[in-house]
């Protein structure tokens, strides 16, 4: 059972008054001394006016002021981030209750306010960007139709040209540029209309080795060697192996552009406590300081023939895994892209430490 601090605070000080009138009444009636009685009558009464002074003080300095904050604290349970101790301005240690509880609702208040506009200004830009991609997935459907007829009488020209004709070089020019827009309009609707991932468990070790087979010819004319560490002890990983090989993919295709004549990217796998990890290293001209925080941004690129959404769309597909992609890079001397992905599906909630 609960008991009021009033009556805790009260009790032991009356608890102690009486003792010592019944020990003074004890001593008076044993000695038998009359002219006692009336000093004892004084005492008596003396006790009892100390006794409802004491509670009167308690009352007024002490119960009124907390029973003010427990009020303004179920208020404030309830959402009113208004409320203020009217009892803060007190020389004491209650007033410094109520000036710590003024201070502490004042942060909550502005914590929310700040809150509330962030949220408002993230929900304005995932509308905005909902309808962009809408709009931006409609143009690339429309285009990419029409885009595939101009690219097949550009094959047929083609063929009609003689090897020694000039118009042979303007012809590969343009033959490249159709495959850049047909490229882009593909990462445009990948990016605006994603496919849920289909969540298998099977060996990420495989996964991996097929993005550097399919990235190895990719440098077969090249001096760069791309070279595969698995880990043999990595249990079997729920997770999408065509999206997983699709971002190992595009960073692998990522460092073979960073890199410039001769150099070496490792491909390594291991795992760390509940989720596997896939780092991709480069030798390449590394990433500038400036850029690291905007490479993950849709459109960012720094290469003129990027479409600036390979990043994003890795970024995405490893947080629909509840994993995460991290970087480091030293200008000069390469990057390395570090992919983290749970090994169960069931730690969805659970996302990678950054």
């Amino acid at each position: 059972m609960r008991i009021r601090w009033l009556l805790k605070a009260v009790l032991p000080v009356a608890a102690v008054l009486l003792c010592g009138v019944l020990v003074f009444l004890w001593v008076t009636l044993s000695l038998g001394v009359p002219e006692r009685r009336g000093i004892l009558l004084v005492a008596a009464g003396g006790g009892v006016v100390i006794c409802a002074v004491v509670l009167v003080v308690l009352v007024v300095l002490i119960q009124r002021p907390l029973a003010e904050l427990q009020k303004k604290i179920g208020q404030l349970r309830e959402g009113d981030v208004t409320v203020t101790a009217s009892f803060a301005d007190r020389n004491d240690e209650i007033g410094e209750l109520g000036r710590n509880f003024n201070e502490m609702v004042r942060q909550l208040r502005e914590s929310r306010e700040i809150t509330d506009r962030i949220y408002q200004a993230d929900m304005s830009r995932a509308e905005h960007l909902a309808t962009l991609g809408e709009l931006a997935a409609g143009l690339a459907h429309e285009i990419r139709n029409p885009l595939a007829g101009i690219a097949g009488v550009i094959e047929l020209l083609g063929k009609d040209l003689p090897e020694s004709s000039p118009s042979r070089d303007i012809w590969k020019d343009v033959r490249q540029e159709i495959q850049q827009i047909q490229r882009i309009l593909n990462d445009l609707l990948e990016y605006a209309r994603p496919r849920p991932p289909q969540f298998r468990l099977a060996d990420l070790n495989a996964t991996a080795e097929q993005a550097v087979h399919l990235a190895q010819q990719q440098v077969l004319t090249r001096q760069v060697k791309i070279e595969l560490v698995k880990a043999d002890a990595l249990p079997p990983v729920e997770h999408d192996a065509a999206q997983i090989q699709q971002v190992l993919l595009n960073l692998l295709l990522n460092a073979v552009q960073a890199i410039e004549g001769a150099g070496a990217i490792q491909v390594r796998l291991d795992s760390r406590e509940r989720f596997a990890v896939v780092s991709v290293t480069d030798t390449g001209r590394g990433i500038d300081p400036s850029h690291l925080p905007n490479i993950f941004r849709p459109f960012f690129t720094t290469k003129g023939t990027g479409t600036g959404l390979g990043l994003s769309l890795a970024q995405r597909i490893a947080e629909s895994h509840a994993g995460s992609i991290e970087v480091s890079s030293t200008p000069g001397k390469g990057s390395c892209f570090t992919l983290r992905i749970p090994f169960q599906k069931a730690t969805t909630g659970e996302t990678a430490h950054r």
